[in-house]
């Protein structure tokens, strides 16, 4: 198993908030997008986290992030909105959508927001989660970089185009379900070339369509999967759900889809004639009374949380409740601190001499 340092969060968020205003994000900007980049390192979602900073800066380098962007509105109804995020942060675009889609659902009953020209957005979760405090469901979603091969094809059209959403309950934590719809995140292949070891099988197919267990395969033409890995389990599902991320955060806004959606990596420049502007997301919000009294439904869901937490289970496993296993890890981590491989501590190591920003 490779080595791995621990890290104080607030050290990492100080860490990240300056790293951020380097870039020349205002500081409200900085201190949000670092609140929502190590949200997934809290949850145990580490291929979403502080691994990617250096991501970011790249692309900043490029000119693809604007680091002050002039997020607005530019079209709208009582419940609906269209947002440009001016490629902007998606760190800062979508919390700051999201903000406005609860805004919506006060006053309409639910809001929905589809947003354009924006950058990757961090984990799905963080933005759904904001709708729980209003007594509200939330829901995001966002398309991504184009690695992955609908069920039976060769071409990478989709990405993994993450859904989330996050329901609120009276006594019981919260539902909050956030996951791509392939097999796997390209971030946990990530992890795996880190620690050189092989992908479990369904998660990645050759250049040819085969399936394969090595990590490095989408650098040489291979793709990742839909969620259930090939037709016989599923795999047009999970194609499926992609596609209606797609549809949602892109056709619907403006944004660029299928193949066009700009990668995420530096080192690959954007699709030469683009079908719209960057990355898409869709945000939503549904308000508990707009349906029945919020009480009563936060009554009902502890209900079913229990109802399926107190499941008679498999000898030696429980029933997990989504949401269980990230809120545990978030109470650990905040701790005891947050793990982070070799070659994550060499990136932060030389984004801090470049800005002149210690991390330890």
């Amino acid at each position: 198993m490779s080595e791995t340092f621990t890290v104080e969060y607030s050290k990492l968020f100080h860490f990240t908030e300056n790293v951020f205003l380097a870039m020349g994000c205002p500081e409200a900007d900085a201190k949000l997008a670092t609140e929502v980049l190590l949200s997934a390192d809290l949850r145990g979602i580490d291929s979403h986290g502080v691994a990617r900073l250096s991501g970011y800066v790249r692309l900043w380098e490029k000119e693809r992030i604007n680091a002050k962007p002039n997020i607005k509105v530019v079209h709208e109804t009582p419940s609906t909105a269209v947002v440009d995020g001016d490629k902007g942060l998606g760190l800062v675009v979508a919390p700051r959508a999201m903000k406005f889609v609860i805004e919506k659902a006060k006053n309409a009953g639910t809001g929905w927001v589809s947003v354009k020209n924006s950058n990757h957005f961090g984990i799905a979760g963080y933005h759904a989660m904001m709708a729980l405090s209003h007594d509200m469901i939330g829901l995001a979603m966002t398309n991504a970089s184009p690695l992955v091969a609908p069920t039976y094809s060769l071409e990478r059209l989709l990405g993994t185009n993450p859904i989330a959403v996050a329901v609120p309950a009276l006594t019981q934590p919260p539902f909050v379900a956030d996951f791509a719809t392939t097999t796997a995140a390209n971030g946990k292949l990530e992890i795996l070339q880190r620690k050189n070891a092989e992908a479990p099988t369904g998660w990645i197919q050759n250049n040819i369509g085969k399936v394969s267990t090595n990590p490095h395969e989408l650098k040489d033409g291979g793709a990742l999967l839909p969620l259930g890995g090939d037709r016989e389990h599923g795999s047009h599902k999970g194609y499926c759900l992609g596609s209606i991320v797609d549809i949602f955060s892109a056709v619907l806004s403006g944004a660029n889809y299928g193949p066009w959606v700009p990668p995420f990596v530096a080192f690959l420049n954007p699709p030469a004639h683009p079908v719209g502007d960057g990355i898409g997301h869709f945000l939503g919000a549904m308000r508990i009374d707009a349906f029945r009294p919020a009480d009563e439904f936060k009554k009902h869901m502890d209900n079913w949380i229990a109802t399926f937490r107190n499941a008679k289970s498999v000898e030696g496993e429980k029933v997990l409740i989504p949401g269980d296993p990230e809120r545990d890890m978030e109470s650990k981590r905040l701790q005891f601190g947050i793990p982070l491989v070799v070659s994550v501590m060499d990136d932060l190591s030389e984004l801090g001499k470049r800005f002149g920003v210690n991390l330890v």
